[in-house]
């Protein structure tokens, strides 16, 4: 094993380690990375991870983040002559993966590049010169020697338009990029503890897969065809090795679960434009936390009738706005064109402006959603800087937004589906008044709860219901901390009237409300009666909502003579 360090901040290793036979990894850890894309507030930094495969020709399945470049290369070196590589397998080409494929061609232009024809397309883009390159897809083999057959899967939008997958039926190691890792640095090259990675495990699915369900599941499918896989080499994260059975199972679970929503979303993007792929998963990662199914398109990869065929059974439709004129312009023009000629008034739209500099603009597009009756799902929103996790949220809250509107009406029905003893009865337990309010880095939130209990001593704990599309569940994983305002009997009011409003996205849920700031940063309420500081320890899935344990830091009574508020509701089918 090998490890450099920079002692610097943020922390960067390199690990090396051999993980079957005539196979290395190199894993690149970052160990003080705090955001990745949408995912707010990752608290085990990250890895990229990069593999060497030898039989009598040699493969190097992808490479690092760019961040890696100088120690990537000399430890790439130390395990072997760069001359010698006669392969690069590019499981896809998001820059965490291919940041490095430029230099490695620099030294070693000998090199095939494999990969989908989406990724080599791509690639010219990125690279800029000649290079050799082979175009696999699903079934199709490359033998390096010495019982090292590597099988090609297809499994786009995981969750990059071009991913596939590389099977090594020699080793029984299938290498899968981006899906089934998660975002979680530890000296641990494998998953042997369970308990301690499954909470990141679930927070990237949700952020990353959940909004491509239907091509996880098609994913799987493909898998079970290859034979046993005795480890998946994974992109982010710990290798899995030891509880491969139940983590796939966990893929497949929660993807069979969103796949059945009744409703769906198409969200188009324009890969390789602005910030347009990083905007469109935060919007679909807001629509999956209402229960509505979403599927993603690349409108510069994706034909005609794909297109024409999405929004034919989609109920709504987000679109991050492709550029309008140079290169691809002409793609995204017809892409376009084939939307609005499908749509319908049935149908919800929401659209951004994806921040490259030479967007269409969503105002006509608008109009032209407008004249052909199509409903606003969230107010446009138009990127005019580098979007920052402000930003991410605000897309975040619009898909959520987006979601509610086009679930109201199977919400409704379920509010009248209980019977009325039952849903009376389930009425009477009651419950006090709280504001949850938490900060992480520029984004706030905060949320009227009353579903709050003391749920142990040691040390001291509490539990709160979360529903799952609430905008402040993002700020609430394990290791994130806030403060749970404790409302004044007779004296709450003003507050529960403020947090009850409908916040468009990206507002300023304390605008007007006095605050003071918590130790951990939070907003204190200073009309509460009480505040506690916690953080999260663990959640629990409760089919709408999680419950969230969380212990208690620090507190302070404003008023020991007062008494909480407390809140009666006559039914117990919604809030």
């Amino acid at each position: 094993m090998v490890a450099l360090t920079d002692r610097a901040q943020p922390r960067l290793t390199l690990e090396t380690r051999e993980i079957a036979r005539d196979t290395t990894t190199i894993r690149s850890l970052d160990w003080d990375r705090d955001r990745f894309d949408i995912e707010f507030g990752l608290q085990n930094g990250t890895t990229y991870n990069s593999f060497i495969i030898r039989g009598e020709k040699t493969a190097l399945v992808d490479t690092s983040h760019a961040k890696f470049r100088d120690r990537y290369l000399e430890v790439l070196r130390q395990h072997i002559d760069p001359s010698e590589i006669d392969y690069l397998i590019i499981s896809h080409t998001e820059p965490d993966h291919s940041g490095l494929v430029k230099d490695i061609l620099a030294i070693a232009p000998q090199i095939t590049v494999v990969g989908a024809k989406v990724a080599i397309q791509f690639l010219e883009n990125l690279v800029h010169t000649p290079f050799e390159r082979q175009i696999v897809k699903s079934g199709d083999e490359l033998d390096l020697g010495n019982e090292h057959v590597l099988e090609f899967v297809s499994a786009p939008n995981l969750h990059w338009p071009d991913t596939i997958f590389t099977y090594d039926r020699g080793t029984q190691t299938l290498f899968t990029c981006d899906a089934f890792g998660m975002h979680y640095c530890s000296d641990a090259t494998y998953d042997e503890d369970l308990s301690a990675i499954e909470a990141d495990y679930r927070f990237y699915y949700e952020c990353l897969m959940a909004p491509n369900a239907r091509s996880v599941l098609s994913a799987l499918k493909r898998m079970d065809k290859l034979g046993e896989i005795g480890t998946i080499a994974t992109g982010h994260g710990p290798l899995l090795r030891y509880n491969i059975g139940e983590l796939t199972g966990r893929y497949k679970e929660w993807s069979q679960a969103q796949a059945k929503a009744e409703t769906t979303v198409a969200v188009f993007y324009f890969s390789d434009y602005g910030y347009s792929d990083r905007l469109s998963q935060a919007i679909a990662h807001g629509i999956t936390k209402t229960g509505v199914n979403v599927e993603m398109m690349d409108l510069k990869s994706a034909d005609s009738h794909e297109v024409r065929e999405l929004v034919g059974l989609a109920t709504g439709i987000a679109i991050a706005s492709p550029p309008i004129s140079g290169p691809g312009a002409d793609i995204a023009e017809t892409a376009i064109g084939t939307i609005l000629a499908s749509a319908h008034d049935k149908q919800a739209i929401g659209l951004l402006e994806s921040g490259g500099g030479n967007d269409q603009s969503i105002y006509p597009l608008s109009v032209k959603f407008k004249e052909l009756g199509l409903k606003q799902a969230f107010p446009p929103i138009r990127i005019e800087q580098t979007p920052n996790e402000a930003t991410y949220k605000q897309c975040d809250e619009a898909g959520t937004d987006m979601g509610q509107l086009l679930s109201i009406k199977k919400t409704i029905k379920q509010m009248k589906s209980l019977d009325s003893d039952v849903d009376k009865a389930l009425g009477r337990i009651s419950g006090g008044l709280y504001i949850i309010t938490a900060k992480k880095g520029d984004v706030a939130s905060a949320m009227l709860a009353s579903w709050v209990t003391q749920a142990s001593f040691e040390p001291l704990g509490i539990t709160i219901a979360v529903a799952k599309d609430r905008a402040i569940e993002a700020l609430m994983q394990v290791g994130d901390t806030f403060v749970l305002n404790i409302l004044e009997e007779n004296k709450y009011q003003n507050l529960m009237k403020h947090f009850l409003k409908r916040f468009p996205p990206g507002a300023d849920r304390f605008e007007g409300v006095k605050t003071q700031q918590a130790q951990n940063n939070s907003p204190i309420l200073s009309e509460a009666l009480a505040y506690l500081e916690c953080e999260v320890v663990s959640r629990m899935e409760c089919s709408d909502h999680w419950i969230v344990y969380s212990k208690v830091d620090a507190g302070r009574v404003s008023n020991s003579e007062a008494m909480t508020a407390v809140h009666h509701r006559k039914v117990g089918n919604h809030y």
